[in-house]
């Protein structure tokens, strides 16, 4: 999931925004050359489906259709990244719990994947685990979503099945029976992109269906360069209230998740999975510095002149790969009251 934001300066329609606020690279047209579903791809189903099928998310009714605001090549671009900052921590306490889940021998995971993008957590996470598994996978963009579809895993740790279908509709926007019969629930570098409610909704949907949540890659709001400039924090703090001006929780994601699956009688753990950036990063590195330094003047246009040059001083180290970055994310697992317990 995305929203759309202007970063650098430039106009919204050609910059694309993570969700930890890098600027990507401007979409293109549409899906790649020889891009084709495989035989496990199920045709996604829209807000209205095939007859007798329910809608599990909705696109928000009021205003025009949103253009795409996350490019490929940018979620191309971070995948390395975030793969090796996710923590591994979480995996084995995952792994018992869905063990137990009660119905799990008959027909294997359901596991949901919000704000999709590009499948990468799929793809992380899907040859990790054990057993059959239907991946549904949500996002707004459809084009997205087809990227999605065709690089999607097709085999689970022990070689069992991996099959995928696609929802189109708006991950914040839950419906009451949104997660019905999911075994899990996934995110990657979405909490940071919603409100206090839609957290709230999230925490309430995952209640309601007794399934555990691996929500991954929310910014804690701490970014650490080598060697150190005296403008490093100003910028933080500038993009630190970016990310929060619209409502959104920003850096205050996962405490405020903390607080909503635990009102829902959750066990919540959670670890750190920082980016750490080199040389060897440096085009992912670049990319950031852009969107991180652009929505800092944004939020304070009186940075403007100073930002320039810093940012230009910034990109000419990483080009010498004399950059090191430390961008902090950390992930959270929620698991449910096991089925009967009182709340």
């Amino acid at each position: 999931m995305s929203r759309q934001t202007t970063v650098e300066g430039g106009d919204t329609d050609t910059a694309t925004k993570a969700s930890d606020g890098t600027a990507g690279i401007p979409a293109p047209g549409g899906p790649a050359d020889g891009d084709r579903p495989g035989p496990d791809v199920i045709p996604g189903a829209g807000p209205v489906g095939r007859p007798g099928e329910r809608a599990t998310v909705r696109l928000r009714p009021d205003g025009p259709e949103e253009p795409p605001r996350y490019a490929p090549e940018w979620l191309e671009l971070r995948e390395g990244a975030d793969a090796a900052a996710r923590s591994p921590e979480l995996l084995d306490p995952l792994r018992i719990r869905l063990a137990n889940l009660p119905g799990r021998s008959a027909g294997g995971l359901v596991v949901h994947d919000l704000g999709c993008g590009t499948g990468s957590m799929g793809r992380w996470l899907a040859p990790r685990l054990d057993g059959p598994q239907h991946w549904v996978l949500h996002d707004r963009d459809p084009y997205l979503l087809h990227f999605a579809a065709v690089a999607s895993p097709k085999a689970a740790a022990d070689g069992s099945r991996v099959t995928v279908e696609t929802r189109r509709g708006d991950v914040a926007r839950l419906t009451p029976d949104a997660l019905a019969g999911a075994s899990l629930v996934t995110a990657s570098a979405l909490l940071d992109v919603l409100t206090r409610e839609e957290t709230e909704a999230l925490a309430s949907a995952c209640a309601g269906a007794g399934c555990p949540a691996l929500l991954t890659l929310s910014v804690a709001g701490r970014v650490e360069l080598a060697p150190a400039d005296p403008l490093d924090t100003e910028i933080a703090d500038a993009f630190n209230d970016h990310q929060k001006r619209t409502g959104l929780l920003g850096p205050d994601a996962i405490s405020a998740a903390c607080e909503a699956f635990a009102e829902y009688g959750a066990t919540v753990q959670v670890r750190p999975s920082a980016w750490r950036l080199g040389r060897a990063e440096a085009p992912l590195t670049a990319q950031w510095l852009r969107g991180w330094v652009g929505a800092a003047v944004e939020q304070r246009p009186e940075l403007k002149a100073r930002a320039e040059t810093y940012l230009a001083a910034r990109l000419a180290s990483c080009a010498l790969g004399e950059l090191k970055v430390t961008v902090h994310h950390a992930d959270l697992l929620a698991l449910p009251r096991p089925s009967g317990s009182a709340r």
